[in-house]
């Protein structure tokens, strides 16, 4: 049987599973997303139950040659990152988007690195919005699914055409006015720099157009919640 020992890792989603375990997907540092059963960790006694929550860095040994793991091992590596408010929604968002875009075994250690950057911005609630953008934008080009940022004039404007990237314009129609960027937003998206309100607000939306173009017509659960709330 096929044993993997300690990979740093962060629960993303769980989920009842038969009478008292769990179906947990892990974050890993190592292997990236990672789906696991975890038995017993619905009952009150279970030793794992305190290390299968959201936002707790865990350390986690596995077992199984199939897709679908066993965890054998998880303990907290430090102290839950204690998530309230709109920082804890926007949390629960990056983890559904990790969760609904990442292929089982698909490593990307700079994407861990930046989704712990994320959950400590989370946490100060200093800049929520400037955080989601900067790993939105991390997390697509990670992916290969973000046009390239860099190539536009500062004062063009470009209508975005996701499969083929952005294109262009000399005057857009009122049609394309929603899936149009000047050069310099693009160019301050590309280095994360969200000083100007416009540049904000052209980020929020070219990431929603680019996030619901991957994911196609399942919405987010998270987003449904912001709205309620």
């Amino acid at each position: 049987m096929s044993v993997t020992d300690q990979q740093a890792a962060y629960v993303l989603h769980s989920r009842p599973y038969r009478d008292t375990s769990l179906l947990v997907d892990f974050f890993t540092l190592e292997q990236g997303r990672v789906p696991a059963v975890v038995q017993g960790a619905r009952r009150p006694n279970s030793k794992l139950r305190a290390s299968v929550q959201s936002f707790v860095p865990v350390q986690i040994s596995w077992r199984g040659r199939n897709e679908l793991k066993t965890i054998i091992q998880a303990e907290p590596a430090a102290a839950m990152m204690f998530l309230k408010g709109n920082g804890l929604l926007c949390g629960l968002y990056v983890n559904e988007l990790l969760q609904r875009l990442l292929q089982p075994f698909d490593a990307h250690p700079r994407l861990y690195v930046y989704y712990q950057y994320v959950l400590n911005e989370l946490v100060s609630g200093e800049d929520i919005e400037g955080a989601l953008r900067t790993f939105e934008h991390r997390l697509l080009d990670e992916l290969g699914y973000l046009p390239e940022l860099n190539q536009a004039e500062p004062d063009g404007i470009y209508l975005l055409q996701p499969e083929e990237g952005f294109i262009p314009l000399s005057q857009p129609s009122q049609q394309q006015k929603a899936y149009c960027f000047y050069g310099w937003q693009l160019s301050a998206i590309a280095a994360d720099d969200y000083t100007e309100i416009q540049t904000r607000r052209a980020a929020k939306r070219l990431m929603r157009l680019m996030i619901d173009h991957v994911l196609g017509h399942k919405p987010l659960r998270s987003r449904e919640l912001f709205q309620k709330m």
